[in-house]
């Protein structure tokens, strides 16, 4: 690994730690900071294989009130190191990342009551009126955030590729790694529970099991998903658009109302 490749991967780690406070560009999201790692080491297919992977595990893992989720920044950045630059398989990875997530987690929250400090300085300078110092303070407690990630990623960076890393992770057993990567299946099939639950729309779910159907019984490739899913998506769309205009025409007292007898009278027109 080159200087540039160590400076610019350190510099991924940060931009993960502070996106998993700021959830905005989603940096921290394994199939983001994978890719990322694997095109500063110059192995971006392995970063998104693994990236992926890690994210069907990580659906499931988010910031409920006081409850802290599982750290995917750390997890996800580092065991993409040790993925590419010790060359180990996508099941180590998993192995790794698991504990990984829940040691970043434990971090975090040490982290997050550090930038207590932060909180109640801010507070003193908004009383004072300096809002330059305010600045200070955010910035203060996104750099702890990227320093958290940053400071392992650079330690396992240095000595990832060793006979003795290598060895230490040749010597999980099996058992170990085999088990972690069935538990995350299950996660997976939590996270998209938890997510179908929070979405709410039942009206949706024959579609889902048509997915899992044409999976089973037919061999068609993701790429034919994506567009069977794109041509679902788009007679359903419209479907609502005529439900939609059907309502307003009830509404209105015109065509389409009571019995629907002006149905025809919609064109394309009106739906778009």
């Amino acid at each position: 690994m080159t200087t540039i490749q160590f400076i610019l991967l350190i510099l991924v780690a940060a931009v993960a730690g502070m996106g998993s406070v700021l959830d905005e560009a989603q940096f921290h999201r394994p199939l983001v900071a994978c890719t990322l790692v694997g095109l500063v080491l110059g192995d971006i297919t392995t970063g998104i294989i693994l990236g992926g992977t890690l994210e069907m595990l990580a659906l499931g893992w988010m910031n409920v009130g006081a409850a802290m989720a599982p750290d995917a920044a750390l997890a996800s950045v580092v065991s993409a190191i040790l993925v590419i630059i010790g060359h180990q398989s996508i099941g180590a990875g998993i192995a790794i990342a698991v504990p990984l997530a829940a040691a970043g987690q434990v971090l975090t929250i040490f982290v997050r009551t550090i930038t207590v400090f932060f909180q109640h300085l801010a507070d003193k300078f908004a009383l004072e009126g300096n809002g330059f110092g305010i600045e200070m303070c955010h910035l203060g407690g996104l750099l702890l955030q990227a320093i958290r990630v940053a400071v392992p990623a650079a330690l396992v960076a240095a000595i990832a590729g060793t006979d003795t890393v290598n060895a230490m992770l040749a010597s999980i057993p099996e058992v170990i790694t085999r088990g972690l990567q069935v538990a995350g299946g299950f996660i997976v099939v939590v996270g998209y529970a938890m997510v179908i639950n929070m979405m709410n729309a039942k009206s949706l779910m024959p579609f889902f099991f048509l997915g899992f159907l044409v999976a089973v019984f037919t061999n068609v490739n993701l790429i034919g998903f994506g567009a069977i899913g794109l041509i679902a998506a788009y007679f359903h769309i419209k479907g609502l658009q005529r439900d939609i205009a059907i309502e307003e025409a009830a509404k209105t007292g015109g065509p389409g109302a009571a019995g629907g007898t002006g149905l025809d009278d919609i064109d394309d027109s009106d739906l778009m």
